[in-house]
């Protein structure tokens, strides 16, 4: 019997007293606590999932909804009950987030991949052909369960990097950067509610794989809805998949080009930004690295810009809510190279909306990146151009991220903060220059001293970098000395 996921348990979850399986409609039970799977990937993804569902099934239609709507697994359930006959896996009819064409019979001699193509750090198949899969091995999953494989199925249609030609991007393109509200009541379903957009219930037509499937190969953009009603967003289909089954187990996926093309769709749970006012908005994706304080502007602390968005799920939950004691952001995405998927984020950041402390973020934030500049400008004649020069630059955000939090939420921190600096800087640049000094050629050792006058009077103020510094922290130049 094929899985359903409306009508069957196939969600892991952690609950206060260990973890179980539930369905859909269970997220509502109190003791239920956050899914559970094997990877943190997917455990965003059936967020977002969970999200889309109570979007399409039962969402607020006003705003009081959001504070009066309380916790009821019985109301959910038969909320969700009449999306079910969309919501197979697998059998002859519909299938969840699968091409309703059956070209797994239409063309016999088509070519069945392994399902470990579902998972966006799996060795594509020119990486697995020219045996370059070094760190992660092809083959890692030969067969799956099918709630495993619903699960890498949405992951993969929401997230989606490029795939070859004719193979499109997700929606926000590949590796997203997902924002979600965290709110300070526990459990997952006020983790879920504080996400879900305003809207209407909309059920099974709104699902694009109850349709005829939407090609993008003559260059067919699929357009927002005119309603607004962005159920689509959550259930976006730009990869043309089929599930191909030996039983209960997925062991198998068939893939055709040319999905779905949702240029110009805005998602609920992403920010976005564009380079110049009036441009395109563009969907921000995650850095590789830890999540840092210089990212924090338009995704966990509200932009005052023209150029950056937070996710409107954020900026909503801020609306409606007002003050944001406890509130905090969860962060998350892959940091992809291309096609390549390079290391996963996940965060848990304070959600920020303060206009004094905002402020201070805004001059503090761009202060480092004057100071990170400049320390990579005085090491390059040390290290050269490439990955150690930037590994350098990163390892000046990382030792500074514990003091960035502890004085951007004060008023007098800018004085401290200019110190934090210097003492981070300097003592990286030393680092890299007191080993091997004492042997290297007068002309070099010239010029690292050179280098480092030139970062240290930046930190005094005596230089032209050095006044825009100070300006940005709002401090006086120090007067120059007279003889």
């Amino acid at each position: 019997m094929s899985l359903n996921l409306i009508a069957d348990a196939w969600i892991p979850v952690r609950c206060t007293n260990g973890r179980r399986i539930i369905r859909p409609d269970q997220i509502a039970e109190a003791d239920v606590l956050f899914p559970d799977w094997p990877r943190a990937d997917l455990n965003i993804a059936c967020l977002e999932l969970l999200i889309g569902l109570v979007y399409l099934a039962d969402p607020a239609l006003e705003v009081e909804d959001w504070a009066d709507r309380q916790a009821d697994p019985e109301h959910l359930r038969a909320a969700l009950a009449p999306l079910a006959p969309a919501f197979d896996l697998g059998g002859d009819g519909p299938r969840f987030l699968q091409d309703i064409e059956r070209f797994e019979t239409a063309n016999a001699k088509a070519e069945i991949n392994a399902p470990d193509m579902l998972f966006i750090d799996s060795a594509g198949g020119n990486t697995a052909k020219n045996n370059a899969d070094l760190m992660v091995r092809r083959g890692r999953y030969p067969r799956l369960d099918p709630a495993l494989a619903a699960m890498a199925l949405y992951t993969l249609q929401s997230q989606a990097p490029a795939g070859g030609a004719g193979n499109r991007t997700s929606m926000r393109g590949g590796g997203p950067l997902v924002t979600l509200v965290e709110p300070p009541q526990p459990g997952l379903w006020p983790l879920v509610w504080a996400n879900v957009p305003l809207g209407r219930p909309q059920g099974t037509d709104a699902l694009p794989w109850m349709r005829a499937t939407r090609r993008s190969d003559a260059g067919q953009v699929v357009g927002e809805p005119e309603d607004g009603n962005l159920a689509e967003a959550f259930f976006g289909m730009p990869r043309r998949l089929r599930l191909v089954f030996d039983g209960e187990a997925v062991t198998g996926v068939l893939q055709k080009p040319y999905g779905a093309n949702y240029a110009g769709w805005r998602h609920p749970l992403t920010p976005y930004y564009c380079v110049k006012a009036g441009e395109e908005w563009l969907p921000q994706h995650p850095r590789a690295g830890a999540f840092g304080y210089r990212n924090w502007l338009g995704i966990n602390a509200a932009a005052r810009s023209d150029t950056r968005r937070q996710a409107a799920a954020l900026s909503s939950y801020r609306d409606r809510v007002g003050s944001l004691p406890g509130a905090r952001v969860i962060v998350a995405g892959w940091a992809m190279d291309n096609m390549k998927p390079r290391d996963f984020t996940l965060s848990h950041e304070p959600m920020i909306d303060d206009p004094a402390m905002l402020d201070r973020i805004q001059k503090v934030v761009a202060a480092a990146e004057m100071a990170a500049l400049a320390l990579r400008n005085a090491l390059k004649p040390l290290v050269g151009e490439g990955t150690a020069l930037d590994a350098l630059r990163e390892e000046f955000f990382l030792r500074t991220q514990t003091p960035f939090e502890d004085l951007c939420t004060r008023p007098d921190g800018a004085a401290r903060w200019l110190g934090v600096m210097e003492t981070t800087a300097m003592g990286i640049f030393d680092d890299q220059a007191t080993p091997g000094l004492a042997a290297a050629r007068i002309a070099d050792v010239e010029r690292i001293l050179t280098e480092r006058k030139h970062l240290r009077a930046m930190f005094g103020g005596r230089s032209k970098q050095g006044a825009k510094l100070y300006g940005e922290l709002d401090i006086p130049v120090p007067a120059k000395e007279t003889a």
